[in-house]
């Protein structure tokens, strides 16, 4: 007992030693950054003067201040603080405690909200709320630190930029900003160290690549490759949100090059680089990645249901014509398929049950649209995936799977009047259904077993 007591004393006094040691913040002022207080949330500004009020730093950081490093616009504002998240909720009456690995405070005003963390310590001076597994990944990780500790702890020095909205000063712990100057994405740290300790920042640092232009330290790139591996041991639920991100980001294309180069696309969407080898299928998904893009730059809804739908088209495709040239019907062998393809992504990737129905949902109305006589395109039309299935089908015609007739017809026929489409109808060439023949009603005495003689 007496032997912890002195340990943390001891650990205690080396881990305020090591605070004073670290290096100091550069300061820059509004003049050299040029950063205009306009282009901030008034949420992010009111919830870091009412922490200031309160005797507390408070900063915006990450991405926002990055982003506006960069003449970007960022899509939301985080605040770090070295309030406690129990303070931080007494401050804000509309605000809530969330989070398990590490407590974080949402601060709602009106429809924004804005997410206040505490800063984070290091998890080798806590080793009661850290847990590390033994390739080196924090499992979890409640430890509150001072501010110097925190900006070691963020991955990117991109991302460990602090802007004080009172001062108009930004702190920057990790020459972040002349990296941003210089056009490079760089790790905090030894580069091996950190993407052992959380995987997912290989990933994150091919997505800021692709997205801000920038490009990776050498020493940030060159252990990516070795490490890939290392994502096979990340819950499949945070590496979908991950891939979401990355294929959401308006830089898709070059997103899934990157993977693809880094050699980080093996288990994630492992049939990606078999679908980029094949010509047809190259140009599907290249059509698919850049209407995203465009999509997504232009601020339109986007569908990740979709988005997947058509990154894994092209295997559900190869196996349904195996199927078919087994013997297999055309609409089980489809089904046996998409069950096939699905069952095997969610193994490395956790697609939401919402997001794989609609899915296959898309997939199974795609024999339905060379189907153009009688009743059945009109209750084509009436389906609610009507208009994502012919999205879909407008880039299989496109790619040149499917003749772009099929999409033009389609799309005629969607916008004709009832005479219009009735003329475009094709024959059947069906021919006449055989009716089945109803079996005889046997009397009651027929179903009596014979007797023995």
């Amino acid at each position: 007992m007496i032997k912890k007591l002195f340990q943390r004393v001891f650990n205690g006094k080396k881990k305020t030693e090591n605070s004073k040691s670290n290096q100091s913040a550069e300061r820059y002022p509004r003049r050299v950054h040029g950063i205009d207080r306009k282009h901030i949330s008034s949420a992010a500004l009111r919830t870091a003067q009412e922490l200031q009020k309160a005797g507390f730093a408070a900063f915006v950081v990450g991405g926002a201040v990055r982003d506006l490093l960069l003449k970007r616009k960022p899509k939301d504002f985080d605040i770090a603080t070295n309030a406690t998240p129990d303070q931080v909720h007494k401050i804000f009456r509309r605000s809530r405690i969330i989070g398990r690995r590490f407590q974080i405070v949402h601060v709602m005003f009106g429809s924004e909200t804005i997410e206040v963390s505490t800063f984070r310590g290091s998890h080798l001076a806590d080793d009661v709320n850290a847990q590390i597994a033994d390739s080196g990944r924090i499992l979890r990780d409640n430890v509150f630190g001072s501010h110097e500790e925190d900006a070691v702890r963020r991955d990117f020095t991109a991302n460990a930029l602090y802007y004080d909205p009172h001062t108009e000063e930004i702190l920057d712990f990790h020459n972040g900003l002349p990296d941003l100057k210089a056009g490079v994405l760089r790790v905090i740290g030894k580069p091996e160290t950190r993407y052992r300790e959380d995987p997912v920042r290989m990933l994150r640092a091919v997505r800021l690549s692709a997205k801000l232009g920038l490009k990776l330290d050498p020493a940030t790139e060159k252990p990516i490759p070795l490490l890939a591996d290392l994502l096979h041991d990340v819950p499949p639920a945070r590496l979908f949100d991950e891939m979401l991100k990355l294929f959401l980001s308006g830089h898709a294309m070059e997103s899934a090059r990157a993977l693809r180069e880094h050699g980080l696309h093996h288990g994630l969407l492992p049939m990606l680089d078999v679908v980029l080898e094949q010509p047809m299928g190259e140009r599907f998904v290249t059509l698919a990645l850049q209407n995203t893009d465009e999509r997504v730059l232009t601020d339109k809804p986007v569908s990740p249901a979709f988005l997947f739908a058509t990154l894994l088209w092209h295997e559900v495709l190869a196996a349904w014509q195996k199927l078919q040239a087994k013997g297999e019907r055309s609409i089980p062998a489809l089904m046996q398929a998409m069950h096939e393809v699905s069952d095997i992504q969610a193994e490395k990737l956790a697609i939401t049950k919402r997001f794989s129905v609609m899915m296959k949902e898309i997939w199974s109305i795609q024999p339905r649209f060379e189907q153009r006589s009688g009743q059945r395109p009109y209750r084509l039309l009436e389906n609610p995936r009507f208009r994502a299935g012919y999205d879909f089908l407008l880039l299989r015609c496109q790619s040149g799977e499917l003749p772009m007739e099929l999409a033009e017809w389609w799309d005629t026929f969607a916008q004709a009047d009832a005479e219009q489409r009735a003329e475009m109808l094709l024959p059947d060439t069906a021919g006449p259904k055989k009716r089945r023949r109803r079996r005889p009603r046997r009397a009651a005495s027929d179903t009596t077993p014979p007797v023995e003689a």
